[in-house]
């Protein structure tokens, strides 16, 4: 098991960087990021459909993959010319996104007033859809305006530090909770995790951010401008430590999800990690709260600096 997550991490992390690299030189527009952004909403909500259909839940595949692609895609209404909606000065796209998935809304009650036949089924199938819509369409529309939250300079620094944190926290869990764990935390959910694992994916999570945020931060600094200067130490843990706790939980709730319908993983498309909603459920559910940290805490130290002349 451990050999295939570290095989599968080797292929996924260089090509996930090596696309984000790419994106960044290609300006604040992000269409690589869109395409990944689009694949992901669109497999994510397939899986999340395969994985719901049971007993009285029939959601419609294609229109739930449909309206999930749309309210993800609305992150970008506007970044491509000239649109009827404009994007505001802060390059805020979180209005479109709502906007998209109230649109969704309208859409999923006509279908359910077309298909109903008898009493009995349509209130669960709907309340599923739109369950799938939220989780995987509205979530990611949110992960992707983290691209622009902090400037569009700090893109992949905001995204990085996300991804970075998250799975650092996953690492610290898996190792912590492997050597010392005994005591388990929500045995009914999860009977893998314990609390053990639990304080290993705080410490990872923290860990993770004090390193990346110091390190990495230099680095996304524009040519002309004053080296940008990471956060200081103690702000970057209490973001890593923020993000470890929201993340654990992100877990714990596809956990509920998976428990609920009686299936272990999402799916089987990657060894040793399950499906894709198994990889990406800390991230997702993760995504608003680092969205309210980047704007909430002095993470974005380089507003103040000067212009080198």
């Amino acid at each position: 098991m451990l050999i295939w997550r570290l095989l599968v991490s080797a292929i996924l992390i260089p090509l996930f960087a090596g696309g984000f690299y790419l994106d960044m030189r290609l300006g604040p527009s992000a269409p690589i990021l869109l395409a990944i952004i689009l694949t992901l909403a669109l497999c994510g909500a397939r899986e999340m459909v395969d994985l719901l259909w049971t007993r009285s839940f029939t959601p419609n595949k294609v229109i739930v993959s449909a309206c999930c692609v749309l309210v993800a895609a609305a992150a970008w209404w506007g970044r491509f010319g000239n649109m009827p909606i404009q994007i505001p000065s802060d390059d805020n796209t979180l209005a479109q996104v709502m906007l998209a998935y109230a649109m969704t809304i309208l859409v999923l009650f006509l279908l359910a007033t077309y298909r109903y036949r008898e009493p009995g089924a349509s209130m669960e199938t709907l309340g599923v859809e739109l369950l799938i819509v939220s989780y995987i369409g509205v979530l990611m529309g949110v992960f992707a305006q983290l691209r622009w939250v902090a400037g569009s300079e700090a893109g992949y620094l905001v995204i990085g530090s996300l991804l970075v944190v998250t799975k650092g926290g996953d690492v610290g869990a898996y190792f912590l909770g492997r050597l010392f764990g005994r005591r388990k935390l929500v045995p009914l959910l999860s009977p893998g995790k314990t609390w053990a694992g639990a304080v290993g994916a705080l410490v990872g999570s923290a860990s993770s951010a004090v390193l990346w945020l110091h390190f990495a931060t230099p680095l996304f600094s524009p040519t002309g401008q004053a080296l940008w200067q990471p956060p200081w130490w103690l702000v970057s843990a209490v973001y890593g430590l923020i993000l470890g706790v929201t993340g654990l939980v992100g877990d714990l709730c596809e956990s509920l999800i998976k428990r609920d319908v009686g299936k272990k993983d999402s799916s089987t498309l990657l060894p040793g990690f399950g499906g894709l909603l198994d990889l990406m459920d800390s991230v997702l559910y993760a995504s608003p709260v680092a969205y309210v940290l980047w704007k909430a805490l002095p993470l974005v130290t380089w507003k103040a600096l000067p212009l080198v002349i």
